[in-house]
C-alpha cells in the first residue's frame, strides 16, 4: 500500500501493509462516537477515501461528476434507528431500476460513492447503505486489523440482509423501480451479493467482485455463498482475479460445480477470472488496481444489468 510494515489480510484476500504508530494520534483528531439508545452511531458518510485503505493512488483514482444526477447522502429508516447511505440517480421523474451497492470493508467512502455515480450515469438508481453503523465507524480507523476485529467481524449476515431489504423499501418510495432490482458489491460486499441473491426473491441480477465463496460457519455467518446455491433467485456475474491470494482458484472451481447443481438462476450465473489480476483489481484508488481488467469487468457488469433489469 505504499508503506512498509507488517502485512495483514483485509478479510477478502488482499494482503495490505499497515502501521500502528499514528493510530492513537489519528483517533484523537476525530470526535468521540455518539450512539443513540438503540446503539446506532450518530455518524455521516466519509467525505474522502478510507484511511485504513492506505495511501491513495491519485493518478488512477476515478472521479465521476454528479452533473445531471441527484446524488448525495440520504437516511434509510430501519428498526431502532437509521442508516446513512449514498444515493445517485438520473434527474427526472421516471422511476429508475435500482442497484444496491455493497461496500468493501472500508465502508461507504469516496470510491463506493463514485461507483454509485457511475451506475447512475448508466440510468440506474444506485444506493449504498453504510452497513456497519451499529458496530462502528470505518472512517475512524487507520489499521486494517483493528477495523476487522472491532467492526467488520462483528456484523451479522442477518443484520445485513435486513438492512438491504430496508434499503430496497426506501428506494421504492423515493423514485426507484424495485421491480427491476440488482445488486453489486466489492470484497466484503462481493460475498454479500451471493447471500442476498439467495435471500431476496425480487432480485433480478447480481454482480459480485472478488467476494469470498467458502469459509467456516459461525454464529454471525452461518452460511457462505457455496452453501446457498440451491436458493439463488437471480443470476450472478462473478468477477475474480487469478492471483487473489485470499480466494484460491480451487474455491472458484468448487463454486462453479455447486452452481451447476443449484437453482435455475444459479446455473445461469457466470464466472470471469482475470489472468494475473490480484484482489481488489477494480479499486482504482489502490495499488491493486488493474485498469484493463477493471474496465472489462465494468463493461460486463453494465451489460449484465442491462440484460436482466431492462
Amino acid at each position: 500500500m505504499g508503506s512498509k510494515g507488517e502485512e495483514f489480510s483485509d478479510g477478502s484476500g488482499q494482503d495490505t501493509p499497515v502501521g500502528s504508530a499514528h493510530s492513537a494520534e489519528y483517533d484523537s483528531l476525530v470526535p468521540p462516537l455518539r450512539l443513540n439508545r438503540r446503539g446506532f452511531l450518530a455518524t455521516s458518510l466519509a467525505a474522502g477515501f478510507a484511511a485504513a485503505a492506505g495511501p491513495v493512488a491519485a493518478q488512477t483514482a476515478i472521479e465521476t461528476s454528479a452533473e445531471g444526477l441527484k446524488a448525495g447522502e440520504v437516511r434509510i429508516p430501519v428498526q431502532g434507528g437509521s442508516l446513512p447511505a449514498y444515493r445517485a440517480m438520473p434527474e427526472g421523474d421516471n422511476p429508475a431500476p435500482v442497484v444496491l451497492v455493497v461496500q468493501e470493508i472500508f465502508g461507504v467512502h469516496q470510491y463506493i460513492q463514485d461507483v454509485c455515480r457511475r451506475l447512475a450515469k448508466e440510468g440506474y438508481m444506485a444506493i449504498a447503505p453504510e452497513l456497519y453503523v451499529r458496530q462502528g465507524d470505518p472512517k475512524r480507523y487507520t489499521e486494517i486489523p483493528r477495523l476487522l476485529s472491532e467492526v467488520v467481524n462483528k456484523v451479522p449476515d442477518q443484520q445485513v440482509m435486513s438492512d438491504l431489504d430496508a434499503t430496497v423499501a426506501w428506494a421504492g418510495q423515493n423514485g426507484g423501480n424495485v421491480n427491476r432490482l440488482g445488486i453489486t458489491g466489492f470484497c466484503w460486499g462481493g460475498r454479500i451479493v451471493w447471500l442476498y441473491a439467495a435471500h431476496n426473491p425480487r432480485l433480478k441480477a447480481g454482480v459480485a467482485w472478488y467476494g469470498r465463496l467458502v469459509g467456516e460457519a459461525d454464529e454471525l455467518r452461518p452460511k457462505h455463498p457455496i452453501d446457498v446455491v440451491r436458493d439463488i433467485n437471480a443470476p450472478v456475474l462473478a468477477l475474480y482475479g487469478e492471483n487473489d491470494s485470499g480466494i484460491p482458484l480451487d474455491t472458484v472451481d468448487k463454486m462453479k460445480s455447486a452452481l451447476a447443481k443449484g437453482s435455475d438462476a444459479a446455473k445461469a450465473s457466470e464466472f470471469v477470472v482475470y489472468p494475473g489480476a490480484p484482489h481488489a483489481f477494480h479499486a482504482d484508488y489502490r495499488p491493486s488496481y488493474r485498469a484493463e481488467a477493471a474496465k472489462d469487468g465494468w463493461q460486463r457488469a453494465i451489460a449484465w444489468f442491462n440484460k436482466y433489469l431492462a
